[in-house]
Parts: structure tokens; C-alpha cells; sequence
């Protein structure tokens, strides 16, 4: 094997950000050995900006002496004869104390510093580490000299603002060794506090920081040799979104994807999700998204208050590639921030990635896959499309660490279909991976019913899933009961389509009865208003309230021989919920809009 960052190979070829290159022969006359994913850097002989460049480069392919890389960056000025490095190294991140509250890009450099030192256009071949050197931290042990450990086990915490960053052994260490050394104070996170005696005799040098693979699940090795295991999800993941917490539910460690056309809402969705879930540590990445939206994020995000304390910021994590970064990069992001999720998960904490969008990130791989000339699938997508979001998803779950503890990582991906069209490839083989999908509608958009999630279409397995969990804490017939009305929401919506026909005149008044029974549901449960603060965030044991009287109110209508009174009796129960919506559980205006539904819509009085 070739030492680190020696010249091993040369550029061939450059076909946009795919570089061909030819391996140089060794002392012996054999080739630079290479490995696919290995991390090399080009060389470029003529820089733009005056100064030494080296541009980090992923292999993709490799072949007898040759093989193809793809570089992060723009490839500008590559030629023909150029010098490739081995690095000897997978594509990584840095992983340990620091992480909460940054902006990096794909490849882990934090774009605050480097915005800091260079302005806002970033240098090429910049290198930056991800996490802070020079900051220190006050690590506390909790192991002893002559302890035993293996791969992932607990030596110590940190304090990372309200949380405790628990330092382990590195995922990577094969068996078990005994801890020969010890430090406790303040250190930087490259600092050795822990030292290792291997079953060899060898000495490993421990520190608050380790890097791992990002295209490797963090905890591959931990599942296979027993120390950790995955459980089965047994608890949505509650969001305070009323439509999404009963009706399609998330479970905690579970996957989710949000489709839909622009305007639909999906980033005021995501922030709602982002801040009000039942999650510890949020982790979204900006994959190829305009570069607008993702300022947003960035400008938005450190100034929302935490329900918790604080300001959200404190515990997210934002990856951003934009649609004008380097298409390499941005295949790459999603995989630095699900590694990034995975290592928090290992904590023990409940970690939400939201990834913006996939379809980008497909995308991405598109391009790449054709500038390899590899055999195209279903609208140019590469062949291996469904199997490459399976994996991804499948770094989803919930998983039992070393000490006990249990950390979930649940994943929601956005996707893009073109004009809306949910049968192309991206939107289709999500659909087939994850366990809850919510389809935005552009027609709900316009009418301005917010969240735009369209009941017709979106379902979620977890709701049978969870059943004893939703029976345990609300109610046993609370999944039956969830059931009963999204059926009638579809029962509401043949009748509209029939009245769209033949007018009210055309329908029965038990038809019309269900249509109104329909709105109502539509607008006071399945509608929320996000700028409200009280209706921004509906708790559980208030959905719970909810919904039963709203169940009640529609199971047992007054009453009523004429259209113009089923009309003017749902009109004034939809305007006392929604009233009640924004009323504040223990003021007195919610005690009075409760007791006056109660009176209107349970015995048709008023």
C-alpha cells in the first residue's frame, strides 16, 4: 500500500467532474493498488488563484491500472498529466464534540469560518476541519485503568450545550482492550485522554474525536459482533401537527417522504416538524436545493425559539450543497448527514434528518452515471436507483447502544417530481421503501388548506403498527375510530364530485349530510394554521380532546330535515372550532368555545 499523499497516479481525461487517471508503477513495477471510494487529490499544475490546489476526488470506478474519480469541485483548469495523491483514505467526517449549531457543505466544511476568512465566494480546494481544533472541552471519565472495552462502548462525557456528548470507543476497534491510561480536564477535541492496550500489545491513543466513513453505516460493525442491536419501533414520532400525528403518523427510528409540487409548502412543513417533534437532535440537509431557500434555513433557523429553551439552532445540525455547488458534492451531503444522525444516535438520543430534497440527490447520481456511460434506467435515472434509496432509508431505525440506552434516527426525505407527477422514478421507488408518505397537493396549495397534505392520497403503515401504543395512551379505539374518518373524508369527496355534476339539487340529504360532515372535518382538524402561535403546535392529550369531540359531534348530529340546516349547522360548528383552535387550552375563551360546541353539536341547541 502507498504512503498518504504520495504521488501514485496521473490524469488521463477530464469529462466534467469525472476525471480519468492512470496508476504509476511501484518499486516492485506494480501498480498503485486503489480502492473504490478511496480519496484521492488532483494536483492541477496551472491554479487560478495563484496557489498550491489539491482537489478531493472520490474513486468511483476502478480498472486494470486505470480508474475514474469524481471531484467535489469544479475541475477548471485539470489537465492531461496533472498529479493524483492517494490519501489512503474513504470519503469521512469528523465526528465528536462541536457539531450542534453548525453549516457545513457536503463535505463537512464549515461555511461560517470559511465565509469568515475568504468572503463569500469559497477558494477551491479548500480544506477545513469540521470540527474545531483549538476549542476545548471538559471531558469527564467514566472508565478506570484496567477496565475492558470493545467498539463503542462509553469513556467519558462532555458537555455540548444542554446535552452530554458521550465520548466512545472508536466504531472500528476489532475486539476487546483494556484502558492503560486515563486523563480528566479541559482539552481540544485531537487531545488523547484515553489510552488503549490492544490484545497484541499495541497502544492506541484515544481522543474526544474519530472519523468514520460516511458511506458506511456507523454502526455496521457494532450489529455485527453483537454489541448493539436494532428494535423494532413501538412510538410515533409526535410532530404537534394534527393531521400528520392521527391521521398518518411517523414512527420514531421510521421513514417518511414528503412529495410535492413547489409552492406546496414543504419547507413551512419542515420547520414545524424541525421544531415542534418529540426529537432530541435535528440534522437537515440542503441537497441541491436554490440557494435561496437554503439562506432561509440558514438565517431562520438560529433566531426561532426552542420550545426546550433556547433557540433551535442549539440542537440542529444543517448540511447545505446547493443547486450552484459542485454535483459531486451535493450526492455526497446526504451521506455526511445521515453519518453525522447516526453517531448522535449511537448516544442514545432521537435524532430527525430531513433530507431536501432526494430527488436532487438522484439527480446527482444521474449525472455522475452518465458521465460514466453506464447503462441508463427509466428516464436516464442509473439502474441501481431503487436499491440506492433503499440503502439510504434502511440507515433509518431505532437501535439499542453498548450501555443500554436506545437512539432512533428517523428519516423524512423531501422529493421534486417534475410538474408534480408522483409515477416518476425518484417519487416511486421512495414510495416503495418508506413506511409513511405524504403527498402535498398544488390544489389544496391554492385553496390555501395548510398543510397541504392530501388525505386521499397519503397513508401510513405505523398506524397499525402503533395500534397498542395509540391504545395504551389515548384510547382503544382510537386507530378504529381514525380509520372511520378517513373514510369519510372520502366519502365527502365523491359527493363533491357528483355536485360538481349535478348540483346540491342532485344529491340525497344523507349525501349532503356526509359531504358537510367532510368540510368540517377538512377545516377545523386536518386544516392548522403554522403563523398562529397556538395552533402552530397542537400537543397530543389536546389532539386527543379534539378529536374525540369532533368524532362525537359528527357521529351524532341534530336533527335536520333541510339542506339549508345541515348547511348553516356545520357552518357554525366549524367557526366554534376553529375558534377553539386558536384559544389557549386554560383560557377562558377555550372553557367557553368548548361548552358552546358541546351545546350546539351534541344536542343541537343554540
Amino acid at each position: 500500500m502507498s504512503s498518504a499523499n504520495t504521488v501514485t497516479a496521473r490524469v488521463t481525461g477530464v469529462h466534467d467532474d469525472i476525471v480519468s487517471i492512470r496508476m504509476l508503477r511501484d518499486a516492485e513495477g506494480e501498480f498503485y493498488p486503489l480502492t473504490k471510494n478511496e480519496v484521492v487529490l488532483i494536483c492541477p499544475k496551472r491554479s487560478e488563484t495563484g496557489r498550491s490546489e489539491k482537489l478531493q476526488a472520490e474513486v468511483l470506478r476502478v480498472r486494470h491500472g486505470e480508474a475514474d474519480v469524481q471531484v467535489f469541485e469544479t475541475t477548471r483548469g485539470v489537465a492531461i498529466g496533472d498529479a493524483v495523491e492517494q490519501t489512503g483514505q474513504m470519503l469521512s467526517v469528523a465526528l465528536g464534540p462541536g457539531l450542534l449549531g453548525q453549516v457545513y457543505d457536503g463535505l463537512q466544511n464549515p461555511l461560517e469560518l470559511i465565509a469568515g476568512q475568504h468572503g463569500f465566494f469559497l477558494p477551491r480546494g479548500l480544506a477545513v476541519d469540521g470540527i474545531d481544533q483549538q476549542q476545548k472541552w471538559s471531558f469527564q471519565p467514566v472508565l478506570k485503568v484496567g477496565a475492558r472495552v470493545k467498539a463503542g462502548d462509553l469513556l467519558g462525557r462532555v458537555p455540548e450545550g444542554k446535552f452530554s456528548h458521550k465520548i466512545m470507543v472508536p466504531f472500528n476497534l476489532r475486539g476487546e482492550a483494556e484502558v492503560s491510561w486515563v486523563q480528566e480536564g479541559t482539552f481540544s477535541v485531537a487531545t488523547p485522554v484515553v489510552r488503549l492496550r490492544l490484545d497484541n500489545g499495541e497502544e492506541r491513543e484515544i481522543s474526544m474525536q474519530q472519523r468514520w466513513p460516511v458511506r458506511v453505516p456507523v454502526n455496521r460493525d457494532l450489529l455485527r459482533e453483537g454489541h448493539s442491536r436494532r428494535l423494532f419501533p413501538q412510538q410515533p414520532m409526535l410532530t404537534s401537527i394534527r393531521l400528520i400525528d392521527t391521521f398518518f403518523p411517523v414512527a420514531l427510528g421510521g421513514t417518511a417522504c414528503i412529495p410535492g409540487p413547489f409552492g406546496a409548502g414543504k419547507t413551512v412543513l419542515q420547520g414545524l416538524i424541525s421544531r415542534y417533534s418529540n426529537v432530541d437532535i435535528v440534522v437537515i440537509v440542503a441537497c441541491g436545493e436554490r440557494a435561496g431557500e437554503v439562506v432561509e434555513t440558514i438565517t431562520e433557523f438560529p433566531n426561532l425559539p426552542d420550545p426546550r429553551g433556547g433557540t433551535l439552532m442549539d440542537r440542529t445540525v444543517i448540511i447545505c450543497n446547493t443547486s450552484s455547488m459542485p454535483v459531486a458534492a451535493r450526492e455526497a451531503s446526504i451521506y455526511t448527514g445521515i453519518t453525522i444522525s447516526e453517531y448522535y444516535r449511537q448516544m442514545g438520543y432521537n435524532v430527525l434528518l430531513i433530507a431536501d430534497s432526494t430527488s436532487r440527490w438522484a439527480q446527482a447520481m444521474r449525472e455522475t452515471s452518465g458521465r460514466l456511460e453506464e447503462i441508463p434506467g427509466e428516464e436516464a435515472f442509473p439502474a441501481y436507483l431503487d436499491s440506492a434509496v433503499r440503502a439510504l432509508y434502511e440507515r433509518a431505525g431505532m437501535v439499542e447502544t453498548n450501555d443500554g440506552s436506545v437512539g432512533s434516527l428517523t428519516l423524512i426525505g423531501t422529493v421534486s417530481p417534475a410538474g408534480g407527477n408522483f409515477e416518476e422514478p425518484v417519487t416511486q421507488s421512495t414510495l416503495r421503501t418508506v413506511k409513511t408518505f405524504l403527498g402535498l397537493s398544488a390544489e389544496r396549495a391554492y385553496k390555501r388548506a395548510y398543510p397541504a397534505v392530501d388525505p386521499l392520497i397519503s397513508w401510513s403503515r405505523y398506524l397499525d403498527q402503533l395500534e397498542d401504543w395509540f391504545a395504551n395512551e389515548l384510547s382503544d379505539s382510537w386507530v378504529a375510530q381514525v380509520k372511520r374518518m378517513i373514510e369519510l373524508v372520502r366519502e365527502g369527496e365523491q359527493v363533491q364530485q357528483m355536485m360538481q355534476v349535478t348540483g346540491e339539487e342532485g344529491v340525497t340529504l344523507d349525501d349532503y349530510l356526509t359531504f358537510q360532515k367532510a368540510q368540517c372535518l377538512d377545516q377545523v382538524y386536518l386544516q392548522q394554521d403554522a403563523f398562529d402561535d397556538v395552533d402552530a403546535s397542537t400537543p397530543i392529550s389536546r389532539q386527543q380532546e379534539l378529536f374525540g369531540l369532533l368524532v362525537r359531534c359528527l357521529d351524532n348530529p341534530p336533527v335536520m330535515e333541510e339542506k339549508e340546516q345541515v348547511r348553516e349547522h356545520f357552518v357554525r360548528l366549524s367557526g366554534l372550532f376553529r375558534n377553539l383552535n386558536y384559544s389557549r387550552h386554560d383560557s377562558p375563551d377555550y372553557a367557553r368555545y368548548l361548552k358552546e360546541i358541546e351545546t350546539l353539536g351534541l344536542t343541537g341547541a343554540g
